[in-house]
C-alpha cells in the first residue's frame, strides 16, 4: 500500500503580540505556494479575531480594484494552473481535525500546513496544538521582556511531555525580526550567547524591520509585499533579508 505524504505542521509562534508571527505566517505561505510551487495550506486559529482570514477578503477587494496588481494575479493564477492557497478559519482545540478534513475535502496532496495560533499559551488548545507541529519558528525583537518571555516559554515548552502521536522529532528555532540598522550589533550579539547558553538553537538570519510588513495590499502602487494572493516583490525580500531568511527557512525544513 503507498504511504501518502503527510504534510509539514508548521507554526511561527510567540506569546508577545506585534511581534511579526501572522504577518510571516502570509509572507512564507504566498512565497512557497505561488513562486516556489508548494502546495500550502493556511489554518487561521485564531479565533475571534481570523486576522488572516479577514485579510484574504480584504486582498481580494483590493486587488480588483488596483488593474497592475489584477493583472499580476491573473498572469499568475493562468501560470500556475491552481486556485489560491485556502485560508481556513478554526478554533485552536480544532485546528488538526479541520486541518485533516480540508485536506481531504480538497483532495490534494499538501507540502505544508501553516497554524496561525492565538498568542496566548493558556487558552483553550495551545499546547497541545503547538505539541504536534514539526517546527515552531519564534520570532524575536531586540527588547528585554519580549526576549525573556520567549525564552521562558521556549524552555517551559520544551520540557512539556510530548505526545505520543507525534512520533517525529519536534525543531524549535528562534529568529531575530524587525531589527532596527540603528541597534548597535553587540546588542544582538548579547543576546545570542544567552540564547545559546540554553541550547536553543536561532537562526542565522535576521528580518530588518520595514514599514512595509506593516502595510497590505494598496489599492495603489506596483510593489506587492504582504499579500495571501500574490507573492512578495524580489527586491523588498531581499531589502528586508526575507529572502535569506526565506533560503536558511527551507534549508532547515528540508523542503
Amino acid at each position: 500500500m503507498e504511504t501518502v505524504k503527510q504534510p509539514l505542521k508548521i507554526c511561527f509562534y510567540t506569546q508577545k503580540g506585534g511581534v511579526g508571527k501572522s504577518t510571516l505566517t502570509i509572507l512564507l505561505a504566498s512565497l512557497l505556494h505561488y513562486r516556489l510551487d508548494y502546495n500550502v495550506l493556511v489554518m487561521d486559529c485564531d479565533f475571534p479575531q481570523n486576522s488572516l482570514v479577514n485579510m484574504r477578503e480584504r486582498d481580494k477587494d483590493s486587488i480588483m480594484k488596483n488593474e497592475y496588481y489584477k493583472q499580476a494575479a491573473i498572469k499568475q493564477f493562468q501560470t500556475l494552473k491552481r486556485k489560491a492557497y485556502s485560508i481556513v478559519k478554526c478554533k485552536t482545540e480544532d485546528a488538526l481535525e479541520v486541518a485533516t478534513s480540508t485536506m481531504k475535502e480538497l483532495d490534494q496532496t499538501f507540502d505544508v500546513v501553516f497554524f496561525d495560533l492565538p498568542g496566548t499559551a493558556n487558552t483553550k488548545g495551545v499546547l497541545s496544538t503547538l505539541n504536534q507541529m514539526d517546527y515552531i519558528f519564534s520570532p524575536i525583537i531586540a527588547d528585554r521582556l519580549v526576549v525573556e518571555s520567549t525564552l521562558g516559554f521556549t524552555k517551559a515548552f520544551a520540557e512539556l511531555p510530548k505526545s505520543k502521536e507525534n512520533s517525529i522529532k519536534q525543531e524549535l528555532w528562534l529568529f531575530w525580526n524587525q531589527v532596527d540598522a540603528r541597534e548597535k550589533t553587540d546588542l544582538y550579539n548579547s543576546y545570542e550567547a544567552v540564547i545559546k547558553q540554553l541550547d536553543i538553537p536561532i537562526m542565522q538570519s535576521r528580518i530588518k524591520d520595514s514599514k512595509r510588513f506593516r502595510k497590505e495590499t494598496e489599492t495603489k502602487g506596483r510593489y506587492m509585499f504582504r499579500s495571501s494572493l500574490l507573492p512578495a516583490d524580489k527586491s523588498l525580500m531581499k531589502a528586508t533579508n526575507l529572502s535569506d531568511f526565506a533560503d536558511e527557512f527551507l534549508r532547515i525544513t528540508n523542503l
